[in-house]
């Protein structure tokens, strides 16, 4: 890092990933994330108080990237519930994909980040089920759904997708067969639905 550059919570979560990547959880020091950015260890510390916090910092920056996506097909769409519904499913999925299959170090490194990092991933999974349940109640309130709790509703939703979004099923995302599977679960959840 230029001596010139301030040194940011982000930019250790960038150099963070970077270390991860190239040593894995177990090998990654917060001396080897200071040393990619050109500080002292002392330095990284000021901005997270311990090792732990910013393993969990970097484990949040990682999944709220797939939260700020969803929510902007929320957002950005004035189609009706079914359709975003079933945009928003298929956004999940093909984040989770891609996130599996296009650097699956740092793929496998975040599987063992999030299972330190629990609090993290319980308030990743609400922020999630709380968008699906933004477009459920908008189904109901357009007289497209039948949700008499659409919390409840969503919370299903959601776990009832989980072989499409759940890390613990990433070796099978590849399979041939998986696009038609998961149209066929989506399809089936959207028929359940409507009213």
């Amino acid at each position: 890092m230029a001596a010139t550059e301030t040194l940011t919570a982000e930019r250790i979560l960038e150099a963070t990933e970077e270390v991860l990547r190239r040593y894995g959880p177990a090998k990654a020091t917060v001396v080897d994330v200071a040393r990619v950015l050109g500080v002292s260890h002392g330095s990284v510390y000021r901005h997270f108080r311990t090792k732990a916090a910013l393993r969990e910092a970097v484990t949040e920056r990682w999944l709220s990237r797939a939260e700020v996506a969803l929510a902007e097909v929320i957002a950005a769409s004035d189609r009706p519930a079914a359709e975003k519904l079933r945009a928003w499913f298929s956004g999940l999925f093909e984040a989770k994909r891609h996130k599996a299959g296009d650097d699956p170090e740092l793929f496998a490194t975040y599987g063992v980040l999030i299972d330190e990092a629990s609090g993290v991933v319980d308030h990743h999974i609400e922020a999630l089920v709380d968008q699906v349940r933004a477009i459920v109640e908008e189904g109901v309130r357009d007289g497209e759904f039948s949700a008499p709790d659409p919390g409840a509703a969503a919370r299903a939703l959601f776990m009832a997708t989980a072989h499409f979004h759940d890390p613990a099923y990433a070796a099978e995302w590849q399979r041939p067969t998986v696009d038609a599977e998961f149209e066929a679960v989506v399809e089936l959840l959207l028929r359940g639905l409507r009213a």
